[in-house]
């Protein structure tokens, strides 16, 4: 099937589009069982050496990193270059130097493909004045390319799946600030995008819009398999929703990885839980070379100088010395706030 054409078969999703061997729909995917991870973990978008300049200010600097399929998160403080990046590989910003592909197309040449393939919830409202959700959304659709009377029965259904069914004859103007971000997820989902990028998602949400919001990114990246990147300066909402993590300051990337192997401490950090918090246990251990963070209730922090040091023999000891009574210990990880000021230090 050639790029960009419509899907004859009919899913309940409804139609949809297809990149290299696999298939992508609003309600499930269908795509082959790959025997190696590595191949599963492509990169869904590449920069080599890409520099933005504003006039004078370099907004990136030399950037080369790799995007890899699932749910990502782009962390940075204000300023660090995420939404330049994002505008940059959209085709909206030319670079000074570089390159850039998304979904193996070359940015720089092969734009308009791209970004059919390619869906945006920005940060600021982009709603058209006079129009409806449904009627907006479908010629959101059909500036992606799809057929008129196919863009409106797509805006229907993601409409329903971002929970705006009963207000889809409403002109969008009229919304809350909640409904006015779910309208720019459901323009960013109408063509079937195989990549959807969402620039600070949960902005100006209550806590009820911003729970709903969340589960809407988790479930479109984990359950329906499209690919997300999610620009945020909120460090709850990456952790909430993404499984990989890059982190930007200043235009560079300063880390990136999985999270869970970024909070990892290497098995020297160890959370103790006690009957009780006996000085002389945390004496014992601290005489064994091992610091000890202040306790919480009945838990404390062990730090071991060590992965080698056997930390169950350890902490007994220290329990049978002091007389405490050690009922469980696990290792323990960072919260993604410390990996965040590691970071940026």
């Amino acid at each position: 099937m050639a790029s960009g054409e419509w899907c004859a078969n009919r899913h309940r999703g409804g139609p949809c589009t297809h990149f290299g061997q696999r298939t992508y729909h609003l309600t499930h995917v269908c795509r082959p069982t790959f025997t190696d991870p590595s191949t599963y973990l492509m990169p869904v978008a590449s920069v080599v050496n890409l520099t933005v300049r504003y006039g004078s200010k370099t907004a990136i600097s030399d950037l080369t990193v790799d995007v890899p399929e699932g749910c990502v998160g782009l962390l940075g403080p204000n300023g660090a270059g995420k939404t330049t990046l994002i505008k940059t590989l959209l085709g909206f910003v030319k670079p000074s130097g570089g390159s850039a592909e998304i979904l193996g197309w070359d940015v720089a040449r092969q734009g308009f493909r791209v970004r059919r393939r390619i869906g945006l919830m920005p940060e600021v409202e982009c709603h058209i004045p006079g129009m409806n959700a449904v009627t907006f959304v479908a010629y959101c659709g059909e500036l992606c390319g799809m057929p008129a009377s196919q863009a409106m029965r797509r805006a229907h259904e993601v409409l329903e799946y971002c929970g705006l069914g009963e207000a889809r004859y409403r002109d969008v103007e009229g919304y809350s600030q909640g409904m006015k971000q779910r309208i720019k997820l459901a323009q960013a989902l109408v063509h079937g995008p195989a990549l959807v990028f969402l620039d600070e998602p949960t902005n100006g949400l209550d806590p009820e819009g911003r729970e709903q919001m969340l589960n809407l990114i988790r479930d479109i990246s984990h359950g329906k398999g499209v690919n997300v990147v999610v620009s945020s300066h909120l460090l709850p909402d990456i952790e909430r929703t993404c499984d990989r993590l890059i982190v930007m300051k200043g235009g560079v990337v300063v880390m990136q990885g999985e999270i869970a192997a970024l909070k990892a401490t290497g098995g020297t950090h160890v959370d103790v839980e006690l009957k009780e918090v006996l000085p002389g246990f945390l004496q014992a251990l601290r005489s064994r070379g091992v610091e000890v963070e202040p306790a919480v209730g009945t838990r404390c922090r062990a730090a071991f100088p060590s992965a080698e040091m056997p930390v169950g023999r350890v902490l007994f000891e220290a329990a049978r010395e002091s007389g405490a009574q050690v009922r469980g210990f696990k290792s323990s990880q960072r919260s993604l706030e410390d990996v965040f000021i590691e970071a940026l230090a």
